[in-house]
């Protein structure tokens, strides 16, 4: 396979188009540069998106397609999903629009099970207006786990710093009761594979964060620490994994631990997301691993305060575009590996 510069289409779901979806997605392509690293390719409708460049006071220069095998490379291609109108009331929140957020994700993803866009890109949506008897699900996440191959897992990327959770959308008192010796097993062979094709690191090493306060001190706070996790991790490291821990998550971030390893697993969504977005915040890319297409998105959420403010920064989705297109390539790197392993070399 050879894809170069603008051969790389990248499709990208719309979003809350009462949010500041939109405006970073505009604001990431106006600089004409990105056009030499791929096609973007939006799923909405050109008029909406003529109407939100002009309040944004955009430069970018967007293109309307009726069909997909109509994408120009090099471009900023609009593909006209809908003909209707939709009307707007940018920061609030509404249901009507969340269903054109769900039908634009929903087309994008198709185009990416079809191959016919490279990878995705999804601009943040309103988990409470999407719902719906055709849409029951807590986030992109979730449906991407539905529709595509693998084991799904939410990694956060920020450079060197990459952050992936043993549960996700759970609620804390149930965190716990979801913890499982094979849970852990295929979450941490997860991002071990991620971290070999789509970051091309050989030897991944991966830290645990333990799930009690002290990882439990001993079984004083609680008993999953010594019970499940450190033997799980044991029989993973016997077995050639370099994986370590549990370790207590209070003071990880702040000894500046996680400098050490190639990813950290948290065991519940906050306890890893917290550090890394007071890390991170607003240049970090939450990346769907394990699946067998590649899909990216901001650190944020739609920001409803600033939205129609031209306000928003674009920097997260930026991100998310460049995130997208190194693992593409690395992906193709490693499969051209495991096709002629002579030409492997050392790192």
């Amino acid at each position: 396979m050879n894809k170069s510069a603008e051969n790389i289409i990248v499709g990208i779901s719309i979003g809350d188009l009462n949010g500041i979806g939109s405006e970073v997605v505009l604001k990431t392509f106006e600089d004409s540069r990105m056009l030499e690293f791929c096609t973007p390719v939006i799923f909405a409708n050109v008029r909406i998106v003529s109407f939100l460049k002009k309040s944004f006071e955009s430069t970018s220069s967007i293109q309307g397609i009726d069909k997909l095998d109509q994408i120009v490379l090099g471009k900023i291609n609009v593909y006209n999903l809908w003909r209707e109108g939709v009307d707007l009331n940018l920061g609030a929140n509404d249901d009507k629009v969340g269903e054109y957020a769900v039908k634009s994700f929903v087309a994008a993803t198709k185009a990416l099970k079809e191959g016919i866009v490279d990878v995705l890109v999804t601009a943040p949506i309103n988990k409470y207006n999407i719902q719906s008897e055709d849409f029951k699900f807590p986030g992109h996440t979730d449906y991407l786990a539905q529709e595509l191959e693998g084991d799904a897992l939410m990694l956060m990327v920020n450079d060197s710093l990459r952050v992936g959770l043993l549960t996700d959308h759970v609620p804390i008192n149930e965190v716990a009761k979801h913890l499982t010796e094979a849970l852990i097993v295929k979450k941490i062979e997860t991002i071990k594979q991620s971290l070999i094709k789509d970051f091309s690191i050989n030897t991944p090493k991966i830290a645990v964060l333990g799930l009690n306060p002290h990882c439990g001190d001993g079984g004083v706070i609680g008993s999953e620490d010594e019970t499940l996790l450190k033997p799980t991790i044991k029989k993973l490291f016997d077995k050639g994994t370099m994986v370590f821990g549990p370790f207590s998550a209070d003071s990880f971030f702040g000894s500046n631990q996680y400098e050490k390893y190639d990813a950290i697993i948290a065991a519940y969504h906050d306890q890893g997301l917290i550090p890394f977005k007071t890390l991170s915040f607003g240049r970090g890319v939450n990346y769907t691993a394990g699946l067998d297409k590649i899909r990216t998105s901001p650190d944020h959420g739609t920001a409803y305060d600033i939205a129609g403010k031209n306000q928003a920064d674009f920097t997260s989705f930026k991100e998310a575009v460049y995130l997208a297109l190194d693992i593409y390539k690395s992906r193709i790197q490693h499969q051209e590996v495991v096709l002629n392993p002579l030409k492997t070399k050392e790192k």
